[in-house]
């Protein structure tokens, strides 16, 4: 929230809308990591956030008038005023170029399980940004849509499939940040067992050490530029190219479950690697067969230590944040 001073002078600033303006907003899940891809590599997923946006010019000075809907997933965890993380980041934008926060209405219909490493946060960002890019008279150019999520999120490997779709492996240079799509080959499948608990980023991140010897780097280097080539090429190198060193099996105590559930998977052949920061499983698989045992290997599963898990084939989503404009 803006303080008293701050507001007053938000409040000089001109509006980004001349009048009323609708649209909606969808954005992709995302699983970043992919095993040894740690903070560079991610795919988006075919499960979407989807927010209808309802601006209106302001008729005074006054603080914007702002109005949350939500419904779905973890709707009765987030706010519902103009502390909602999305209106924040837009008001945040828009000031950045000039402009005030506009009378404002959202409607958040959220698919995406919130601390389950899918994307939550970065499709929350690249919806903020994309909805701000339609508010402003001159837009985000796409270059600025990556700079602007990216910082927020802190580094791009979700962000840049939720803005971009597709897989992508991104990095950042200088303060500058970038994102390569991958063309993946059309039998890349993908399968999610999302648990009925939650897994905090941070408190994952406590947990890896702060160095690594030479010889994991270079074998996690070698599995990471195997995962490029499987996955655009030979979707058949699946399970020996999302083997990881870095991150997953130092981070176990956190997601036990999901662990032996990886484990599990792997042992019968199967990709299965931890998505994001945890809990839920990512299979990889290799044609509709391979993802359909795989879905058959997760049965049994659910009950473990009382828990419950849902299975999902989730396609592989080839477009990432888009809009549709409504009719004035």
């Amino acid at each position: 929230m803006l303080h008293t001073d701050d507001a007053a002078a938000e409040s000089e600033l001109p509006d980004p809308v001349a009048g009323p303006t609708a649209f909606r907003v969808s954005v992709p899940a995302t699983s970043a990591n992919l095993g040894p891809g740690y903070d560079c590599m991610g795919l988006a997923l075919e499960l979407r956030d989807v927010v209808d946006v309802e601006a209106r010019p302001r008729s005074d000075a006054r603080q914007a008038s702002v109005s949350v809907d939500v419904v779905g997933e973890s709707a009765e965890d987030l706010p519902t005023d103009a502390t909602h993380l999305i209106v924040v980041l837009i008001a945040r934008i828009l000031r950045s170029r000039g402009f005030r926060l506009p009378d404002l209405s959202l409607r958040a219909t959220n698919s995406i399980p919130h601390g389950r490493g899918l994307g939550s946060s970065a499709a929350a960002a690249a919806c903020a940004v994309t909805a701000a890019a339609e508010l402003l008279p001159d837009g985000l150019s796409p270059d600025e849509q990556l700079q602007i999520g990216a910082r927020f999120e802190g580094h791009p490997d979700n962000y840049v499939p939720a803005l971009r779709g597709g897989a992508a492996v991104s990095w950042e240079q200088d303060g500058h940040f970038d994102g390569a799509p991958l063309r993946l080959d059309p039998g890349v499948r993908a399968v999610a067992a999302i648990p009925d608990f939650r897994q905090s980023t941070a408190a994952a991140r406590v947990s890896l050490p702060d160095t690594v010897p030479h010889a994991e780097a270079a074998a996690n280097s070698a599995r990471a530029a195997l995962l490029v080539h499987a996955l655009t090429a030979e979707p058949s190198r699946l399970c020996d190219a999302t083997a990881d060193l870095l991150h997953q099996e130092q981070r176990r105590p956190h997601f036990p479950s999901s662990m032996a559930l990886v484990d599990r998977l792997r042992g019968e052949g199967h990709a299965a690697v931890i998505s994001g920061a945890g809990p839920t499983v990512l299979v990889l698989a290799d044609g509709d067969d391979a993802a359909e045992s795989a879905l058959t290997a997760l049965e049994g599963f659910g009950g473990l230590a009382g828990q419950h898990w849902r299975r999902l084939r989730l396609p592989i989503s080839t477009s990432g944040a888009t809009v549709e404009r409504y009719p004035r």
